[in-house]
């Protein structure tokens, strides 16, 4: 077992070997621009993309050419809900989720300050939202709802068919972020009725720097406006050179992603559980974040009452933790998401986000368990010292 242990994975997931190994000839012998399709190191990398956009869509049961490639799902959230907003008449009303990555929240603040309303639907404890309360908060004005399919933090999933569904009812567009979501469980679009799906390439085994937007091309067409202009790629909706090795990047991980999702997601769960148990077994009732059941196959949120979770992942230097999301990590603000669902500062403050991914061991979660009882226990007994001299 190698030291330090990666268990973060929800922050990013190393690149599988398989993938580097079809990228590395991209960076070398098939250097050439895909848009370059006078010579043969251009059609080289034309011909190269096309077959990842293939791979991509097959994992999520989209058509080739409602792919759109992007520098990760940041990018492919501003196009989404920025360019669908803008494509209709102004008083638009969109309809989101207090507990969406911050790609969003940020992408709907801005466009709050021009004029469109947002409404952010409350979550329960679970950090699910309630069917109802979206069938209320939408308006005739409301032109785009905008809710992910899982947290990034506590790993819930959302309700997909029945959000599916009330949109197509409504006749509202749906945008998925489904950057931790893609990969890990199954998604179909069409039978999930999503018409807009944000996906990064470093949450499933690709490079950072790559990713998608499936746009709908029919029942309805999704009309967007472009946010990044420049050569007319990807028919226009997303100028600049295409990234050629991250996106061959992509496609492999989303091919293996297909063919190895339901294997892994068992044997992740398999190793979930039994981390959470040994937690358990040996601190006591935990706090555990999000819901048991309907989760990321490897995410694991948990809270140590008594404990400081800075301390805490200090102490645990031989694992690489969080304690939420990794683009909030500089901020000492307990984490909006704990908030959302009910959770205390103090308790907030004392969480750990444990990622399993696919090339962790059971050998390292119980390491895991081993140094963050030590440390927990550590802890709480230095805290009780100080409390009986007080």
């Amino acid at each position: 077992m190698q030291i330090p242990v990666y268990m973060d994975n929800m922050a990013t997931t190393p690149v599988d070997p398989r993938v580097l190994a079809d990228m590395l000839p991209y960076f070398g012998t098939h250097f050439g621009n895909a848009s370059s399709k006078t010579h043969a190191f251009g059609l080289a990398a034309a011909d190269a993309v096309e077959k990842a956009r293939e791979e991509v869509a097959g994992l999520i049961g989209a058509r080739a050419q409602e792919i759109v490639f992007t520098a990760g799902a940041t990018e492919a959230n501003n196009l989404a809900i920025k360019g669908a907003v803008q494509m209709v008449p102004l008083g638009a009303h969109i309809v989101t989720c207090a507990i969406e990555h911050k790609a969003v929240l940020e992408c709907c603040h801005t466009l709050e300050q021009q004029g469109v309303e947002v409404t952010y639907l409350p979550v329960d404890r679970y950090g699910q939202i309630d069917l109802d309360q979206l069938a209320a908060a939408i308006t005739p004005r409301t032109a785009l709802i905008s809710l992910m399919a899982a947290n990034n933090e506590i790993g819930v999933l959302q309700p997909l068919e029945d959000i599916g569904r009330l949109a197509r009812e409504r006749g509202v567009l749906w945008h998925c972020d489904a950057a931790q979501a893609v990969g890990k469980v199954p998604l179909d679009v069409e039978a999930l009725g999503i018409d807009l799906l944000s996906v990064s390439g470093h949450k499933l085994y690709a490079p950072k720097g790559v990713g998608f937007l499936y746009v709908r091309s029919r029942k309805p067409r999704v009309r967007l406006q472009a946010q990044v202009e420049g050569g007319g790629q990807e028919r226009g909706l997303r100028g600049g050179t295409l990234n050629v090795p991250g996106i061959v990047g992509l496609g492999r991980a989303c091919q293996l992603g297909r063919e190895e999702m339901t294997e892994e997601a068992a044997r992740l769960v398999q190793m979930r559980r039994r981390l959470c148990a040994g937690l358990e077994g040996a601190l006591g009732p935990l706090v555990v974040n999000g819901h048991a059941e309907e989760r990321l196959p490897g995410n694991l949120n948990v809270s140590f009452p008594g404990v400081d979770g800075t301390e805490l992942l200090l102490g645990l230097r031989e694992i690489a933790l969080s304690s939420g999301a990794a683009c909030s990590s500089r901020t000492s603000a307990p984490s909006h998401v704990l908030k959302a669902i009910g959770v205390n500062d103090d308790l907030a403050r004392a969480s750990l986000r444990f990622g399993l991914g696919r090339f962790n061991t059971m050998a390292e979660v119980e390491f895991a368990i081993d140094r963050t009882v030590a440390q927990v226990e550590c802890l709480r007994d230095g805290a009780l010292a100080i409390e009986e001299r007080v």
